[in-house]
């Protein structure tokens, strides 16, 4: 068999399970000052209408935030630094509800023009732009690559001999290390991402390891 021949519709498979497979921390963008949430508090705030940013939480957190936005509007008033202190508060008043109703953590608010990696930028892009295949590109390449690296090691390590019992563990460890790679890769592909909505019946549990 050829390590190297494309694989095609296995590659589209894991293509978007690979991308959510970056841990939450590192691929959350909603709490950045440039992020989306912050984008549109911006928006609501600028425009004196809550529904900006209602969407972001959840039903059960809607009163909370809007008794925020209009404590928010009525300090602005005050002047320039009671404005930007306003902001600041409403800011991260809304970042950390919407983290807690996604089920993450809520660490404060990042600065702008964090190093988000390439596909997170990238999937902000394609929704602007009304076309995906740049993203499925860039993830299926990257799939692709994990999937032959780990396969190749499998059958290197496999060619030893019986005898050689230290040889024998590292080719169980390859095969261990490519099988998780491509169970994991493909339940998340084949089920929407938990934790963002909690009612969803088709939310991937969590597994132990």
């Amino acid at each position: 068999m050829n390590a190297h021949r494309p694989i095609g519709k296995l590659a589209i498979l894991f293509t978007f399970g690979m991308f959510l497979l970056i841990p939450r921390s590192a691929m959350a963008h909603c709490d950045g000052m440039d992020g989306p949430v912050v984008k549109a508090a911006q928006n609501a705030l600028a425009s004196s209408d809550v529904n900006l940013v209602l969407i972001w939480v959840q039903k059960a957190d809607e009163q909370e935030i809007r008794q925020a936005f209009k404590r928010t509007l009525a300090v602005r008033k005050l002047g320039a630094e009671s404005k930007e202190l306003a902001d600041m508060y409403f800011f991260e008043t809304l970042v950390r509800i919407h983290r807690a109703g996604e089920d993450a953590p809520y660490t404060g608010l990042k600065p702008a023009g964090r190093d988000l990696g390439p596909a997170i930028p990238l999937a902000d892009q394609v929704l602007a732009n009304d076309k995906v295949e740049p993203l499925v590109t860039l993830i299926t390449d990257e799939t692709h690559k994990g999937l032959t690296e780990r396969f190749d090691h499998v059958l290197k390590a496999r060619s030893y001999s019986p005898a050689d019992v230290e040889a024998g563990r590292a080719y169980v460890q390859a095969y261990v290390t490519f099988i998780h790679y491509v169970e994991r890769a493909y339940e998340v592909a084949s089920h929407p991402a938990a934790g963002h909505f909690p009612d969803d019946p088709h939310a991937v549990q969590k597994h132990d390891e």
